[in-house]
């Protein structure tokens, strides 16, 4: 079989999963159909609807695109089954009925951010960075019935160094998820399909701790400054840029306002203060955690714009008398 007879439906919804679609488009290969998310109300009056960015590469290389509202719509799974899939790649979508991803005859793979099964759910890249780990990776897998379970086809490994961001490993596994996509395809194309697998439990035993990885809400960025230095730093990077972790910033007179974190730095050194002090040191910002001084690098006032910690604190005075919890 060629790459040009392979009959492929694309199923996905940011810019994460742009990287896969536009490889397949560039690199020759047959899709057929793409499936994304419904346009999003956006602005004040929630009166704006903006596409995915899928959509908008699709609609920019004259791809048909499906925006079914429920995936178990009779008239969508009618309409999905016109195109005649020989095989579905979902990246970064949300869960698929058995009635869609067994549709095709080679089945439905998912390209999945993460080491499975390492760190199954929607914010994989987010909780790897939290955890402070120095690896992490892509996956192809077959669906299945529950979420990030399936047999998996490749693994592609990826390393996350100490000063990375959320930013930095999204770009470095977008463009290696492109990469494992299309080595599983061209498998597929090789063996007509017939490409070997590996259940997931037999990368679990008894002595494997499994991380998961579920969606990241607003309360879940907040900082727990009781924790050691490396913990917060690797949680603020673990959210940085988006969504951004916070704490509040308590004023002497007990004022409270938000504060956003974007980046920190290790310091090493110890601290018997309470902790949540705040300190100013030779215009440096620094926050007491459970057993060091962590300097806030970069922050974001709430109503503010974000800026360089040395750059607020030519504008604050009196910042020691603050405190953050």
């Amino acid at each position: 079989m060629r790459k040009e007879d392979l009959r492929i439906v694309f199923m996905g919804t940011p810019e994460f999963a742009v990287g896969t679609l536009k490889m397949l488009v560039e690199g020759g290969y047959r899709v057929v159909a793409v499936v994304t998310q419904p346009d999003k109300p956006v602005g004040r009056h929630q009166d704006t609807l903006q596409p995915s960015e899928v959509k908008k590469y699709a609609m920019a290389h004259g791809l048909p695109v499906l925006q079914p509202v429920k995936m178990k719509d009779e008239a969508f799974v009618e309409e999905l089954r016109t195109y005649r899939a020989d095989l579905q790649v979902v990246v970064a979508f949300r869960m698929l009925p058995e009635v869609v991803w067994a549709m095709p005859r080679f089945g439905t793979f998912n390209v999945h951010a993460a080491l499975l099964p390492q760190y199954r759910g929607a914010a994989p890249i987010n909780w790897a960075v939290i955890n402070g780990e120095t690896q992490t990776g892509v996956t192809t897998f077959f669906l299945d019935h529950d979420i990030d379970t399936g047999r998996i086809i490749l693994q592609e490994s990826f390393n996350i160094a100490d000063d990375d961001d959320v930013e930095d490993v999204y770009n470095g596994l977008m463009a290696l998820g492109a990469k494992i996509a299309q080595r599983t395809i061209d498998l597929m194309i090789e063996n007509d399909g017939e490409v070997s697998s590996l259940p997931q439990e037999r990368l679990v035993n008894t002595e494997t701790e499994l991380h998961n990885a579920p969606k990241i809400f607003k309360e879940t960025c907040e900082i727990d400054w009781k924790q050691p230095a490396k913990k917060v730093y690797d949680f603020v990077r673990g959210l940085s840029p988006c969504p951004g972790a916070w704490t509040t910033l308590v004023a002497p007179d007990g004022k409270k306002s938000v504060l956003k974190i974007f980046k920190t730095a290790k310091t090493g050194t110890a601290t018997t203060l309470p902790v949540g002090s705040v300190v100013e040191n030779k215009g440096k910002l620094l926050v007491s955690t459970a057993n060091e001084l962590l300097e806030l690098a970069e922050i974001q006032m709430s109503g503010k714009k974000r800026m360089l910690a040395c750059d607020f604190l030519n504008g604050f005075r009196g910042i020691d008398a603050y405190r953050v919890e």
